[in-house]
């Protein structure tokens, strides 16, 4: 679509400006910042990889003893930002949160490479760590111990699902005159999406 902001249907607009990432970017272009807020409501932010999407979200994995799994668990609500530099573009994703399903989360981990399974039984992630020895021992006794057979996910590693209630994309354009549209509804996955155009 020539004038991006002319689309109706943000989904459909995502899904054609990540496959150009997927062709340009070097790493990652399902890289997202990912803002959460503790329980002080201090605003806490790191970049995960989205998983999945479609109409329902956007899914990322993670142990929910981490500080994000703990702070989306307490306060099911988030913002991510993707960035895809090579294209001069941003996608801006709020919404509200909701933990994936017990199937959803198995069949990704099955997914996983096998030293990713063992290592998120192994991380004891955001907890201090005594020395990076302590770490890959836990990860050679895991081995010993799956050294046949599947690896179980974990019960505390599994997924989250951003419902968004706005999507904002922003394209760079010549003397700070950036091409920016926002879609917005009230209920996640109900309604019809609206629209508008906003000032760089």
């Amino acid at each position: 679509m020539s004038d991006f902001t002319a689309a109706t249907d943000p989904f459909a607009l995502f899904a054609s400006w990540l496959k150009e990432a997927e062709a340009s970017e070097i790493n990652d272009p399902n890289g997202m910042a990912l803002a959460t807020v503790d329980p002080d409501g201090l605003p806490d932010v790191r970049m995960v990889l989205m998983k999945d999407f479609d109409e329902n979200g956007i899914v990322f994995y993670t142990n929910y003893g981490s500080a994000k799994g703990r702070e989306l668990l307490a306060t099911p609500k988030a913002a991510v930002l993707f960035h895809w530099k090579s294209l001069r573009r941003q996608v801006r994703v709020r919404g509200l949160v909701e933990t994936v399903t017990d199937a959803e989360a198995d069949a990704y981990f099955a997914t996983r490479a096998r030293h990713s399974r063992l290592g998120a039984w192994a991380s004891k992630q955001s907890q201090p760590l005594e020395s990076r020895f302590a770490l890959e021992k836990s990860v050679a006794a895991l081995a010993a111990k799956y050294a046949i057979g599947e690896i179980p996910r974990p019960p505390h590693w599994s997924g989250f699902r951003i419902k968004p209630v706005q999507i904002e994309f922003w394209k760079d354009g010549a003397f700070r005159l950036h091409d920016r549209v926002v879609f917005r509804r009230a209920v996640p996955g109900e309604g019809e999406w609206q629209s508008e155009r906003l000032y760089p």
